[in-house]
């Protein structure tokens, strides 16, 4: 081997190294679980628990100071204009918001402004609404966007998407309608969290990897529950000893709404335009004479090869933190605690869980007319299912609800709240509906396992 040969193989080394070792990192953050506190859990998750126990006391002060913020930028960009705001593009992107949003953001600052003082009437800040979200929820989110917005690039931009995109494509395409890199937004949620799923849902969809229509798949249908909260929930169910039984009707349920949701409205309906209007499209063919692993490591060692200026990669992600933080804290806050206030002071998901007591009664579930609440309640927030349904005496209708509060995924006060605060295109009324076809899908197929089962 002469020495041009040995310079070439040592370059194309170096080269698949600049792929390899961030991207194995950013796989070890947010994929790998290990042990931590008698449980499994990944060490992004670690890294946010340690800075919500650290810091437990003061981030709802804090968190509410950035929403005041958030709602002064907007207010101010919204009358003023002023230059330093209109000029500069990660401002104007951060202040230069829709009437919708600027709405939930003064809603949410003075919801939070109220839950924090303890102002106005108890049913805005009681422990079971506006303080829910600002001293169990708000602490959890602002831990997870500090350490999911500086180490996200290590999944996203040194080339391991182009990889697993070239390898699950031909799996990704004809099941779920989706490019083969989406699979790793589903395993970020599954391991992880789905808020970590959404995040890097909305950062693929805004740099053109994703159509309207894939990133509303993937957001509503890929950003699963993780773990971890299976776990919360079917612990306080008191079905532990049910674990492996009950993970696997969540993955069967999951699995058949995610192949049956992206062929019906509303998802189906999205356009399949991008965020950028002039975007061209990401190539997923295999050119001949590569097979789908030296296209996809080509590609990664192509990608990681342009993203080497870690000063500017440090700075996207400090940027995407502080978007995350100031776009997104208020708007959960908003959506959340009406959610909440509404689940807690009304009969509103009373009323709404009716229509599902014939539909439980005709599946044979004992004890319908109280689990019929807890299929619709788990709109406003994913605990409430598993609060309300714990009482009832039947385990396998406790063993239903807990797997149908899993398996729905759209929760207002964490996931729901996210997707409408993202850029993904998503509406209230997408929201909705998406619940309730998960619903509807998903409670056959549980209650059919759960009478093979019990």
């Amino acid at each position: 081997m002469n020495v041009a040969q040995k310079h070439t193989q040592r370059r194309r080394l170096s080269d698949v190294l600049k792929f390899l070792v961030p991207s194995l990192i950013g796989v070890f953050l947010f994929m790998i679980p290990v042990p931590y506190e008698g449980e499994m859990t990944i060490p992004v998750a670690i890294l946010a628990k340690w800075v919500e126990g650290n810091f437990s006391s003061a981030i709802p002060t804090i968190s509410v100071l950035f929403m005041f913020i958030a709602t002064m930028g907007t207010i101010i960009a919204k009358i003023a204009y002023p230059s330093f705001i209109m000029n500069s593009p990660f401002l104007r992107r951060l202040f230069d918001v829709n009437g919708l949003f600027v709405t939930a953001r003064i809603v949410g600052t003075i919801l939070g402004a109220m839950t924090l003082w303890k102002i106005g009437p108890e049913w805005v800040w009681s422990e079971n609404t506006g303080a829910l979200l600002l001293y169990s929820l708000i602490p959890i989110l602002f831990s997870v966007f500090l350490f999911a917005g500086l180490f996200l690039p290590l999944l996203l931009d040194f080339g391991l998407l182009e990889l697993c995109g070239a390898l699950l494509t031909k799996i990704m395409r004809p099941v779920f309608k989706l490019p083969g890199r989406s699979s790793i937004d589903c395993i970020a949620s599954w391991l992880g969290d789905g808020t970590i799923g959404v995040l890097l849902t909305n950062k693929q969809y805004e740099d053109g990897f994703y159509t309207k229509r894939e990133a509303a798949v993937i957001g509503t249908t890929f950003s699963v529950v993780s773990i971890t909260f299976s776990i919360v929930v079917i612990t306080y169910m008191k079905l532990e000893h049910m674990f492996g039984a009950y993970y696997f009707t969540i993955v069967v349920a999951g699995l058949v709404a995610a192949i049956i949701m992206p062929r019906i409205p509303p998802l189906s309906k999205k356009p399949d335009t991008y965020y950028h209007e002039h975007h061209v499209p990401v190539d997923e063919t295999i050119p001949a004479g590569y097979t789908p692993f030296q296209w996809g490591l080509k590609q990664a060692v192509e990608v990681a090869q342009s993203n080497s200026n870690m000063g500017k990669l440090l700075k996207n992600g400090v940027q995407t933190v502080i978007d995350m933080w100031l776009g997104v804290l208020p708007v959960v806050m908003a959506i959340g605690t009406v959610a909440l206030i509404i689940a807690e002071t009304t009969p509103v998901f009373e009323w709404l869980g009716k229509p599902f007591v014939p539909i439980l009664t005709l599946l044979q579930v004992p004890e319908a007319s109280a689990a019929a609440q807890t299929m619709v309640v788990g709109f406003a927030d994913m605990f409430l299912p598993a609060i309300i349904g714990s009482g009832i005496e039947s385990e396998f209708t406790r063993f239903v609800i807990a797997c149908v509060s899993v398996t729905q995924l759209i929760y207002m006060s964490e996931v729901g709240g996210l997707l409408l605060a993202s850029k993904l295109p998503i509406t209230f009324k997408d929201l909705v509906v998406i619940f309730l076809l998960r619903t509807l899908i998903t409670l056959p197929i549980i209650v059919f396992i759960a009478h093979l089962i019990f």
